[in-house]
């Protein structure tokens, strides 16, 4: 199968490293991987700003790089959806594009169950709010029904690895894209909750699936001189 990889921007300018782990991680599992280079911005903040409608140029662009793929995939649950929502209801072959976010790609398309990564620390999950109530990675408290996680499936097959229990294991840590910008008090906020509960499980590094969430919860472990570090979850499940 022919995946093309999908960098969220952000992840492209200030987490590299990321995308490269995705990289091998897929490539490790035999997948044929291609990367276009004129791949942009999805457009994603323009729409949670309130004007999608200005996007256009950014849609074209991805559907045209993203054309005759088997699979798109991505190291981000938020892109995933802008993408399913906001992007590919302008395509006439919408059909055609079958996207998904890393963690779901690797446990309902390729179905892996014996990861060889290793990674001898203890870490706590951070379940980012697109992916969890949008794309339904993994089940919510407000609902009553199974538990289930579709990326702490695959933590769970990291050897030498220590998942801590959050007192509070799908609470928002307050970054919410734009958000963060125009009601900043409040996002802080909500992120020190976010960092006390995983400082109180001893954790030595947060983990989760959008490097969004995750650059949010480092800026605040910074400010806190917290020894606490953030890694994506593809760095982990390619870890050595």
């Amino acid at each position: 199968m022919k995946i093309g990889l999908f960098v969220p921007c952000y992840i492209d300018q200030f987490y590299p490293q990321v995308a490269i782990a995705t990289l091998e991680l897929l490539k490790g599992q035999g997948c044929d991987v291609v990367f276009p280079l004129n791949q942009t911005c999805c457009g994603q903040p323009m729409a949670n700003s309130g004007f999608a409608s200005i996007a256009s140029d950014c849609n074209a662009n991805f559907l045209h790089n993203f054309a005759r793929l088997d699979y798109i995939v991505t190291p981000s649950g938020s892109c995933a959806l802008h993408v399913k929502e906001h992007v590919l209801p302008h395509s006439d072959s919408a059909a055609n594009y079958r996207v998904f976010e890393l963690c779901e790609f690797l446990t309902d398309v390729l179905e892996v169950k014996n990861l060889s990564a290793q990674f001898p620390h203890r870490v706590g999950w951070h379940n980012s709010c697109h992916g969890q109530r949008m794309l339904g990675l993994s089940s919510m408290s407000e609902k009553v029904g199974p538990a289930f996680s579709k990326p702490l499936s695959l933590l769970r097959q990291v050897q030498k690895l220590t998942l801590a229990d959050l007192e509070r294991n799908d609470e928002c840590c307050g970054f919410g894209g734009t958000f963060c910008v125009t009601e900043e008090a409040i996002s802080a906020k909500m992120g020190k909750d976010r960092v006390t509960d995983h400082t109180a499980q001893h954790v030595e590094y947060i983990t989760g699936g959008d490097m969004s969430c995750l650059m949010h919860l480092e800026g605040i472990l910074r400010r806190q001189k917290s020894p606490i570090k953030i890694i994506h979850i593809a760095e982990i499940l390619n870890a050595r």
